[in-house]
């Protein structure tokens, strides 16, 4: 088995040897810096090759935001990391309930901060969270893998098919090196990485993009941006309080102060405030119109 698994791997595109950093070893801190930009460079063009795949799986959460279900991330390692910095970042910017968005890492909370050892190899572990986290067809889940063969997140991607769960890879070698297929396959064969085999670089960037454009992008078809700013952020600190003012005095007729009134008179809810202030109406009416128009302000607007 352990011979079986050097052979797949050492196939891997992100496990050869990279001919542009060859001798990286010897590089000034200038030079490590300017070959690591160079390669950095080609992910956004690796990423753009999968806009529709990306595109497909935008439409497929927001559908499942759509009817009370969750996105759910699925990872071990860096790619489980990234799979939770997304998820915890959705509740501040949009305002999303935090169950909404969530994100495993395998191991457990502790894998974090400290690589547990052996998590990621068991399938079984994998299939056990379709069960752990309650997940059902109104949810999707999302593995990401820069292998595209981690167990745990194999092992939850055929639990998954199998109960007709929607799911999504989240890959950087070719489909064609994958042993198992989501319902939507975002493969983004990235390369060789600098240093051979360190997928927290190239590949880690790479799901980066893409789980930006996925949360992103289902949250804005649920109507949580008005033109190309977040207006249904949460009031959690001081920072994103002011935020708040200036959305409001940067599209309604307002000073500072009549801003900061909007937002209290409002609850602190930033689309109420602001359809109050553009309209001149009241609390209890503004939120009628975004009831009425599925919370998205030009729609609330126009009406």
């Amino acid at each position: 088995m352990s011979e079986q698994l050097f052979d797949q791997l050492k196939a891997l595109d992100t496990e050869q040897r990279n001919p542009d950093t060859m001798e990286i070893d010897v590089a000034s801190a200038e030079q490590i810096v300017e070959l690591i930009n160079q390669e950095d460079k080609k992910v956004a063009e690796f990423v753009a090759q999968k806009n529709k795949e990306i595109a497909q799986a935008v439409d497929l959460v927001s559908q499942a935001f759509s009817v009370g279900g969750r996105l759910l991330y699925f990872g071990a390692g860096t790619s489980g990391r990234l799979g939770v910095l997304d998820a915890a970042e959705c509740p501040p910017t949009f305002g999303s309930h935090p169950e909404q968005v969530q994100g495993f890492i395998a191991g457990g909370e502790a894998a974090m901060f400290v690589a547990q050892e052996g998590a990621e190899d068991s399938e079984e572990l994998g299939r056990e969270e379709i069960t752990n986290q309650k997940i059902t067809q109104l949810d999707v889940v999302c593995g990401i893998a820069a292998s595209g063969r981690t167990p745990y997140v194999v092992g939850l991607l055929k639990e998954a098919k199998e109960q007709g769960i929607p799911s999504i890879l989240v890959t950087t070698v070719s489909a064609d090196q994958l042993p198992f297929k989501a319902d939507i396959t975002i493969d983004v064969p990235v390369g060789p990485e600098v240093i051979m085999g360190s997928t927290r670089m190239k590949s880690g960037t790479a799901q980066k993009m893409v789980l930006n454009m996925i949360s992103t992008g289902a949250m804005i078809r649920q109507g949580k941006v008005y033109e190309n700013v977040m207006v249904d952020l949460m009031l959690t600190n001081k920072k994103l309080v002011e935020r708040a003012k200036r959305i409001i005095l940067t599209f309604a007729d307002v000073d500072y102060e009549e801003a900061g009134k909007l937002l209290e008179q409002a609850g602190g809810h930033v689309k109420t405030a602001l359809v109050m202030g553009l309209k001149n109406i009241s609390k209890q009416e503004a939120q009628e119109l975004l009831r009425n128009n599925g919370g998205f302000i030009r729609k609330a607007l126009e009406q």
